[in-house]
Parts: C-alpha cells; sequence; structure tokens
C-alpha cells in the first residue's frame, strides 16, 4: 500500500514561504513569523514539529556563510575508507568539531575510488590541512587513500524553494 501524502492547509503553506529563506534575525524569531501569519508563536512551532516528523520538511538549522564569517579555505576532503567500517569511521568523523558535514557517497570506479567525504572549513589552507591529517589519525589503517577539494566560489546556499 502506497505511503499517503502528509497534507498541508494554507497556513503550513505560508509558513514555509515564510521560513524557507532564513529566520528574522530577532530574538523570538518563531513569534515574529507567527504575527506575519496571524497566529501564535507555539502554533508556529507545533505546525514545524509535525512537518519535520512527517518528513515535509528535513531539519531546522543555521546556514552560516563562511567566508563572511573569515573561514576562507573550504576543502571537502575524500576520502577511501574500508566499507566494512565506513558507517562507524563516518559517525565519529562527522562528530569532529571542525567538519561540517561528513557523508558516504558511492565510489565510481576506476577514476573516483573516494566513498566518504567530509567538509572542513578555516581560515587558510594550512589549517585545513591540518584538520584533514587528523582525520587521517582517526581512520588510520581503514583508510587507503584521501584527498582535498578545495572551494573556489559558493555554488549553492538554500534549498528548494515553493512560491505561495
Amino acid at each position: 500500500m502506497p505511503e499517503a501524502k502528509p497534507e498541508l492547509d494554507a497556513i503550513d503553506r505560508r509558513l514555509i514561504v515564510a521560513t524557507q529563506a532564513g529566520l528574522p534575525r530577532v530574538s523570538r524569531p518563531y513569534d515574529a513569523i507567527a504575527a506575519q501569519l496571524g497566529i501564535g508563536g507555539d502554533e508556529v512551532l507545533r505546525r514545524l514539529q509535525r512537518m519535520l516528523e512527517v518528513g515535509v520538511i528535513r531539519r531546522i538549522g543555521a546556514v552560516p556563510n563562511h567566508y563572511a564569517i573569515g573561514y576562507t579555505a573550504n576543502g571537502m576532503s575524500v576520502w577511501n575508507v574500508d566499507d566494512a567500517r565506513i558507517d562507524a569511521l563516518g559517525a565519529r568523523v562527522g562528530a569532529l568539531d571542525f567538519v561540517t558535514h561528513c557523508y558516504r557517497r558511492p565510489r565510481r570506479l576506476p577514476d573516483w575510488p573516494y566513498n566518504l567525504f567530509a567538509m572542513v572549513h578555516s581560515r587558510n589552507r594550512e589549517e585545513v590541512a591540518a584538520r584533514v591529517e587528523e582525520i587521517a589519525a582517526l581512520l588510520g589503517d581503514a583508510c587507503r587513500a584521501h584527498d582535498i577539494l578545495y572551494s573556489t566560489a559558493i555554488l549553492k546556499k538554500t534549498g528548494l524553494r515553493i512560491s505561495e
């Protein structure tokens, strides 16, 4: 039996539109959105929680502009990690305070042997390289090879957008 699609009413859609470009930079952003929509702040939170639970939205989180806060060296470290150990090791890499996101991807042999990706932001490439060496030490002999791909521009900082 196919899974039922979550029902969104007009307020849910307006809430998505009101938040998709980011929350207002005020001390009580949910109350500000609530005032815009003509509902209470607790209703905004309840609706967002329900949409998270049913998968309409995946997460609510900060998306910093790393360049604006001085982190101009952005390196995607790529790793060829033993498949039998990648889940456990990936969780450990992702938990490092200097890794902003970490995920598993399929290899594309013979040209691309890497299956674990971990983003590291820093003030310069030397700091990124030092952090990558920390990851290499953590991975130990489970890692066969790695490299760093440095960003040259911000390509995307937004998710899917809907219109009213």
